[in-house]
């Protein structure tokens, strides 16, 4: 579920020896499945331990993980990085915004979490996202633009040199095109 790198655990080992015998680690993810999402680590005493808890072991500590966490922590990935600004923890999960869905899960919720997990952190650098409304018989996705992206001059550019681009890669045989349902109107929001 959680790969974390040597550099990592020897960090958590350092830091877990000032703290009450038994303290481990607790990975987390809070608003999980949501643009929002946002990733965590903390400590977690032993009385902090649910039942429902997921525990991995690693070298000299466990990784915590809560239930509603734990499947938005799919491939995730902790490091300790050192360069020339310093040291820092990272950490990355991929799909703490959207659920990683199965390959032979319908398309409509692998098409969605295409758009959740790759589309929309791309498009939010101007304000924009994009939802999927449908995909008609003729294997046409059609999406809705939201946020910067509506009004947008550059989102016929984005749609199809983009997002259409990806998508058809991606779904090859499963989909023909994309389409944008969106009414288009420029405003304060647009990104230009």
């Amino acid at each position: 579920m959680i790969n974390i790198s040597e550099t990592a655990q020897a960090h958590f080992c350092k830091l877990l020896a000032n703290q009450e015998p038994d303290t481990n680690i607790r990975v987390f993810v809070v608003s999980p499945g949501t643009p929002s999402a946002e990733c965590g680590v903390s400590y977690c005493p032993p009385d902090a331990v649910e039942e429902s808890d997921t525990v991995l072991e690693f070298n000299g500590f466990d990784a915590v993980v809560d239930l509603e966490s734990a499947p938005f922590l799919e491939e995730a990935e902790i490091d300790f990085v050192t360069d020339q600004m310093g040291s820092q923890l990272t950490l990355k999960a991929p799909n703490a915004k959207a659920r990683k869905v199965d390959s032979d899960a319908p398309l409509a919720e692998r098409v969605s979490y295409m758009i959740e997990a790759e589309i929309n952190p791309q498009l939010a650098s101007h304000g924009g996202k994009v939802t999927l409304v449908e995909i008609t018989e003729d294997k046409e996705a059609v999406l809705q633009f939201g946020g910067g992206c509506n009004g947008c001059a550059q989102v016929d550019v984005t749609l199809k040199d983009g997002i259409e681009k990806q998508m058809l890669e991606a779904f090859s045989g499963e989909l023909i095109a994309v389409k944008d349902a969106t009414e288009h109107q420029a405003g304060e929001h647009s990104y230009y």
